[in-house]
């Protein structure tokens, strides 16, 4: 069988014997291992002038990765330019933040050429290629150009907004032709599939096709489908459950409430921290009768930190949580802590299984793992409470959660009340319904689902 050459914006590191964090890694790693194949993306290091020929990080088993290295140019105008200013963003609907400069998006297809170039000696004719995210939109444009007929798919972990909002990018006409060199192009969620193909039909002259879920376009047929993905919930469970791991959680538990709320995320706008914080402080003013009990734990580990946006926001959030520990505070209870550390898995998982809630109540979201992780952490017979925005590509699945509205302060300071006094009879219910789901959309499924479509002619 062919080998299955996956590419993302950066490879993430292999250690053998140990599980790997995150989803895209863990769901390709599974596939490369099985069939072998290669790993292909930026190396993380910035030199002086970017060097086209790709470097072989190291081999893992029948996995090879390799690397290219990036010009401080092209590190800005794709990465933090483009990439992260121009279409992060607008694919999660923050439409005032997003920032366009046509040098940028120069760079970002300069970068985008660097990859098809590095990549295409590496190709074997029967190769699959799987491309990922946000970052390579334009990748199999290039591969086209330097005359690949590989199969080669597309999946996008990040929402993909409604036509009007995707064409405040003044190249997006650009992108999505760019899009269509692609076989198939993978969404989260069937209001994310339905975006794209409803541009192509209507801003880019394309034609339904009697293929379900395929559109002519720019002389291509470009097939689209929903693959949400998912995570291994065994193995987050007995992670949970290591008594190791259980140990380090009591002792992060020992100084806090009785009750626990916790939320884990990025340092990101499109998370909804600022809000959230709001709507916690509302439910402190509303249910006094928790002051004393609860304690909400915010875990948000830096990201992008060398772009302002996301400084400000450290900032702003640094300040809110001071303000509000301020104002409810007690000699011998601090009500909010955050946290702008990351944490291991291995801390992680237990501490998911000692939250009587989570609050997962993005702005806008792809997906969320954490939502699905904290769930399959959970002790069947005594589990805890998700609270989730049903802006996540998530809630599409968990809708045995207490969905919430993140603009809405009052809903969710009410979902924090319900969730910290509902029966057990009731989370049990709502546990086994969402592991349910999750056991059919599983991390396995996805990746599956999405390497069949895409061989499939």
């Amino acid at each position: 069988m062919s080998r299955l050459v996956v590419v993302s914006n950066r490879v993430a590191p292999i250690q053998e014997g140990e599980a790997t964090a995150g989803g895209l890694a863990a769901g390709v790693l599974d596939a490369l291992k099985q069939k072998g194949g290669l790993w292909f993306g930026w190396s993380g290091e910035i030199t002086a002038t970017s060097e086209a020929k790709p470097s072989l990080e190291r081999s893992v088993g029948q996995i090879t990765l390799f690397t290219v290295d990036l010009s401080r140019k092209d590190y800005d105008e794709y990465y933090r330019g483009f990439a992260n200013d121009t279409l992060w963003p607008v694919l999660h609907y923050q439409i005032g933040l997003g920032h366009f400069e046509w040098t940028e998006f120069e760079g970002y297809r300069r970068v985008n050429e660097l990859f098809a170039e590095s990549l295409t000696p590496l190709v074997r004719a029967d190769d699959l290629i799987w491309v990922h995210d946000y970052h390579l939109l334009c990748l199999a444009d290039g591969l086209r150009a330097r005359g690949l007929t590989n199969r080669i798919g597309l999946f996008l972990h990040t929402p993909f907004p409604a036509p009007g909002v995707f064409m405040t990018i003044p190249s997006h006409a650009d992108l999505i032709k760019a899009m269509c060199a692609y076989d198939l192009v993978g969404f989260q969620t069937e209001i994310d599939r339905t975006a794209f193909v409803d541009y192509l039909l209507r801003h880019a002259d394309g034609v339904a096709s009697d293929t379900v879920g395929a559109v002519s376009a720019f002389g291509r047929l470009v097939r689209t489908g929903v693959y949400p993905i998912g995570v291994h919930v065994d193995e987050v469970r007995a992670q949970a459950e290591t008594p190791v791991n259980r140990r380090q959680a009591t002792r992060m538990r020992a100084n806090l409430m009785e009750r626990l709320i916790l939320s884990v995320d990025r340092l990101d706008y499109s998370k909804g921290l600022r809000q959230r914080f709001a709507a916690f402080e509302r439910f402190l003013a509303e249910y006094p009768a928790q002051h004393g009990l609860v304690t909400f734990m915010q875990i948000a580990p830096p990201s992008r930190s060398d772009i302002e946006t996301y400084q400000r926001i450290r900032r702003e959030l640094e300040g809110e949580a001071g303000r509000i520990n301020g104002r409810f505070a007690e000699v011998d209870w601090v009500p909010l802590r955050y946290l702008n550390r990351s944490f291991p898995r291995n801390v992680l998982m237990p501490l998911y299984a000692e939250a009587q809630a989570c609050l997962v109540t993005p702005l806008r979201d792809g997906m969320n793992l954490v939502a699905k992780e904290y769930v399959a952490a959970q002790d069947p017979d005594e589990p805890g409470v998700l609270i989730l925005s049903e802006f996540a590509g998530a809630a599409r699945e968990l809708d045995a959660a207490l969905l919430v509205n993140p603009y809405d302060e009052a809903g969710m300071a009410r979902a924090m009340d319900q969730a910290l006094s509902m029966r057990v009879e009731e989370r049990q219910e709502r546990h086994q319904a969402m592991m349910k789901i999750m056991r059919t959309n599983s991390l396995e499924q996805w990746r599956d689902r999405f390497e069949a479509d895409l061989r499939a002619e």
